[in-house]
Parts: C-alpha cells; sequence; structure tokens
C-alpha cells in the first residue's frame, strides 16, 4: 500500500510570523490524520522555525528549492540540500513549473538537484507536468517522459524510496481549464508505465505520484479515488490552515 502524501507549498508567501501562527492552527485540525503524510513547504527564512514549532508533530516540512551543489562554497544566494536537512527538512521540492518556466531550470539542473537531495538523506518531490501548447499540440506524453528521464537518470534501486512524483498540468492551472480526475489518472498511470520501463515494476508499483492542478478541498476526494494518484501537492489552498485541513482530512471511500 502507497501511503498518501499531502503537501502545501506555500511559494513566496507569509513572513515568519504568520506562517508559525498558520502552523499552530493547523495542527490540531489535522492531529489525527494517520492516513497521510502531511507536509508543508515555506520560505526558507521560516524553515527552521517552523521544523521546530512541529516537532514531534505529524507534519512534516519541506524546501522549496535546493542547490545543485552538495558541498559548501562560493555560490551566492544558493542554499544547498544538506543545510535544508539541518534546518529540520526532510523533504524538497525540485522541477516545480514555475523553476522551470520562470527561471529556465531544464532537466538536467532537476537532475543535479535530485541528486543533491538524496545525497544528503531528504526525500525529493520532483515536478513534471506539460504546458497548455504542449498538451494542444498531443505532445504531453512525450514532454513528461522526458522530463523523467531527464530528471531521473543515474537513479539507483537504493534511492526509489527517496523519490516522490508530482504531475502538475500546467495547462490547468490559471488557464480557466480544467483537468478532470480520469484525465489526472490517466497522466499519473502514465508515469507509473514510464517509471517502470526505466527502474523496474516493483519500484513504479511504490512510487508515489501526486497530483498538483489547483487542488481545492471540493475537489480532492474525487481525485483521490483515482487508483494512480497517491496525493496532492497544493498551492493556494494550503496557505490558510482550514482550508488545507479540510484537504488532508478528505473523505475516503
Amino acid at each position: 500500500m502507497r501511503k498518501p502524501v499531502i503537501a502545501g507549498n506555500w511559494k513566496m508567501y507569509k513572513t515568519v510570523g504568520e506562517a508559525v501562527e498558520t502552523v499552530l492552527t493547523l495542527k490540531p485540525l489535522i492531529a489525527n490524520a494517520n492516513h497521510c503524510e502531511v507536509v508543508i513547504a515555506p520560505v526558507f527564512t521560516a524553515l527552521k522555525t517552523l521544523a521546530d514549532r512541529l516537532e514531534g508533530s505529524n507534519i512534516r516540512v519541506a524546501g522549496q528549492n535546493c542547490s545543485t551543489e552538495v558541498e559548501e562554497g562560493a555560490h551566492t544566494g544558493e542554499v544547498a540540500a544538506f543545510m535544508l536537512r539541518d534546518a529540520g527538512a526532510t523533504h524538497v521540492i525540485i522541477g516545480h513549473s514555475e523553476r522551470r518556466q520562470l527561471y529556465s531550470e531544464g532537466d538536467t539542473m532537476v537532475r543535479r538537484k535530485v541528486q543533491a537531495a538524496i545525497s544528503s538523506g531528504l526525500t525529493a518531490i520532483m515536478c513534471v507536468g506539460e504546458s497548455l501548447g504542449q498538451r494542444d499540440q498531443g505532445i504531453a506524453e512525450r514532454v513528461v517522459s522526458g522530463q523523467l528521464g531527464g530528471g531521473l537518470s543515474g537513479l539507483t534501486a537504493l534511492d526509489h524510496d527517496r523519490i516522490i512524483i508530482a504531475y502538475e498540468p500546467v495547462w490547468a492551472i490559471g488557464t480557466g481549464r480544467t483537468a478532470t480526475p480520469e484525465q489526472a489518472q490517466e497522466m499519473h498511470a502514465f508515469i507509473r508505465r514510464v517509471f517502470a520501463e526505466g527502474h523496474s515494476e516493483q519500484a513504479a508499483r511504490s512510487l508515489r505520484i501526486l497530483y498538483g492542478g489547483s487542488v481545492k478541498p471540493d475537489n480532492v476526494s474525487p481525485l483521490m479515488t483515482q487508483p494512480d494518484i497517491d496525493g496532492a501537492l497544493v498551492g493556494g489552498a494550503s496557505l490558510e490552515a482550514q482550508s488545507f485541513a479540510r484537504i488532508v482530512n478528505y473523505e475516503r471511500a
């Protein structure tokens, strides 16, 4: 059985004080949520404070990004994966669509970050997904397959437990178009097949694949009934404690 993961990506929102207020409100609302793993990804400046406040709870903390470098050095503005681990993070988001689109992160950079995360003992939540234009051109599967192969090449059998995939249908975020649970399931099943081809059937069966297409309290339950959807990477709906708690406590079939 693959234990679901509900992860909240706070992006560039919340001061340290606001972040603390949110998690202190969230903790009791999901204290009995043993059916899934809960992860929140605050800005770097709040990471250590939140990790300390959440110690002993059922909420884990993630970085939103990490450096490709695995050792200290003259890399102004970068944060190494081992530094995230030192600050209390257990996970890190890598290759998010915003990083790929706005900061020109390609598959080679994503691969190096995944390797840095794994070598530092973090679980890498690696994001993949096609744009509106790519879906309309009929090349969605080709794009996602390329991102999987490019980001995960060199992965060993020992690394499989440190990998979570998040599928972001970029075409369904802020475009007015929506992905149905069936469309999401179709791509999740494809991702699992591609992973099996590149690694092994056993690894693919245990791989957790999260859905990241504008998940909200009113659409999470139908998504979570799909056989290959193992959780959610939540954006805006994770910024408010009650909203995120409703997603974590989704109705289970």
